[in-house]
């Protein structure tokens, strides 16, 4: 088979792969399409029938001023929600990027007792989903949860981020375990031998070559925490989007063009953060497999 034989089976495998991806993300788009098209209608656009679209922005205005019925309604703090919303995906992006990276740097550079058997055990905690543990997780926060009424608020903030980060972080001491082991070893000895402490090696060293896996992991943690829906409305005193549209599902006054332009706000980090970082996802794939 000559040269030009395999890079035009090439072309056709990756055609065919393209293709699968396409049919496989259409289902989304087309759903994707459709509520964000209802979000700025006057009326729920269920097909790209021209006529069933009447473009309006009422449903918006709407949203952020907190009137979630047609005829006005008890207006809600949208800019809390959004504010609870933020300060969850951001601390379970702190939490599981800082164990992630001090746990993936001991376990790939350091030879203790044990290691393997701690590396099975994290992919084992990774297998558990966070619905089997959470009866275990509202014992905990029950036996806890401080006397004083007026800090039970902010505990289960607290509480959450802990909780929800906990479930992320196995998966992000393996991904930067893959990345700090392609670092050079090299590079960490003449830093400790010029003198550097662990501490500084990993501060000063590691972490700015291991770039691209710290981004992944606080993306990761961030669309864990900003998506969570069970732990937040377990533990949580106060509403996120998540449980805003829940709640709103149920209520008997909805408007489903204005639910729609809550949910396409809600989808926007995640559409965004995944468009954006194509080429970060694939050097997460190479070097998790790496060693």
């Amino acid at each position: 088979m000559s040269l030009k034989d395999v890079e035009v089976r090439g072309r056709k495998i990756e055609a065919v792969l393209l293709l699968a991806i396409i049919l496989a993300s259409t289902p989304l788009i087309i759903g994707f399409s459709l509520l964000t098209l209802s979000s700025f209608s006057k009326h729920m656009v269920t097909n790209f029938d021209p006529n069933s679209f009447k473009f309006t922005l009422i449903n918006w205005v709407r949203f952020l001023e907190g009137r979630m019925a047609i005829t006005g309604g008890v207006r809600i703090s949208v800019i809390n929600i959004i504010l609870n919303t933020l300060i969850v995906a951001l601390g379970v992006a702190f939490v599981t990027t800082l164990i992630g990276t001090l746990a993936g740097y001991a376990i790939s550079r350091m030879n203790f007792r044990y290691r393997k058997q701690l590396l099975l055990l994290l992919l084992l905690l990774h297998a558990f989903p966070g619905s089997v543990l959470i009866v275990g997780v509202y014992l905990i926060y029950i036996v806890t949860m401080p006397s004083n009424p007026e800090f039970i608020r902010y505990y289960s903030l607290f509480y959450v981020v802990i909780a929800r980060a906990a479930l992320e972080v196995p998966m992000a001491i393996w991904l930067m375990k893959g990345f700090f082991d392609l670092v050079p070893w090299e590079i960490e000895w003449a830093a400790i031998v010029d003198g550097a402490s662990r501490i500084k090696v990993w501060w000063k060293v590691m972490l700015p070559l291991v770039k691209p896996g710290i981004a992944a992991i606080m993306l990761f943690g961030f669309l864990a925490g900003w998506q969570d829906l069970i732990y937040v409305r377990t533990f949580l005193q106060e509403r996120t989007l998540a449980t805003f549209i829940e709640a709103n599902l149920e209520a008997e006054y909805s408007h489903m063009p204005l639910l729609a332009a809550v949910a396409t706000f809600y989808l926007l980090p995640t559409i965004v953060f995944f468009v954006t970082s194509q080429k970060l996802l694939l050097k997460v794939t190479l070097a998790g497999v790496k060693r």
